[in-house]
């Protein structure tokens, strides 16, 4: 039976680092799609923050997550997470472009 249980094991591991592995390269194409966002505000002017895009997607995903049985308050600290690495981005771009 241990030999059972240590077959489930590496079988939950390995779907686990297929998920994983799914994450981090989706958190790149979304990190490149910012980017381009970064870069399109820079050329505007446009301020690298959105606080009533942020409130409207903290909102989507909350639900999204309660309706995924997923708790909203961690996908609303993975989003913060996520946009303030983004923001940061984005501030950078904007220096990059003004000193250019």
């Amino acid at each position: 039976m241990n030999e059972s249980a240590n077959d489930q094991l590496a079988k939950l591991r390995a779907s686990i680092d297929n998920i994983d592995a799914a994450l981090i390269h989706m958190l790149a194409e979304r990190f490149r799609c910012t980017q381009d966002v970064g870069v399109l505000k820079a050329e505007h002017e446009m301020p690298p923050t959105d606080p009533a895009r942020e409130a409207e997607q903290i909102e989507r995903l909350r639900a999204l997550a309660k309706d995924a049985n997923l708790d909203p308050e961690f996908a609303e600290k993975w989003f913060n997470f996520v946009v303030a690495e983004v923001i940061h981005h984005h501030s950078r771009i904007a220096d990059e472009t003004r000193s250019s």
